[in-house]
């Protein structure tokens, strides 16, 4: 889901295979040693096109832990095999402040 966040910064570094970064509209495409900066308040998104594909993101300042991945790791194992619902994403993005972007359906 494309969202930004204005308390850190993201850097991406790509671990293996290729992951695609939206960062305000321009596409990046992230391999084994590539890397990527996304600004306070860059809206982006990403999708995955490898099924080994892995980064590393580090935020800056550090205010961003891991109970906002655990909360993500609940919906999909609720959602047992089907999408997690939008709804419940944006609200767990929302406590671990970051801003969720609806973007139109093509």
């Amino acid at each position: 889901m494309a969202h930004s966040h204005d308390a850190f910064e993201e850097t991406i570094y790509g671990l293996q295979g290729v992951t695609t970064f939206t960062v305000d509209g321009h596409e990046v495409a992230v391999g084994a040693g590539d890397t990527v900066c996304i600004p306070r308040g860059a809206v982006h998104s990403f999708a995955v096109h490898d099924n080994d594909a892995s980064f590393l993101a580090i935020a800056t300042p550090g205010v961003f832990g891991p109970d906002y991945f655990l909360e993500l790791q609940e919906l999909v194992r609720a959602a047992a095999g089907g999408p997690p619902s939008p709804a419940d994403i944006g609200a767990v993005m929302q406590r671990h402040g970051l801003t969720p972007v609806m973007q139109p359906v093509a």
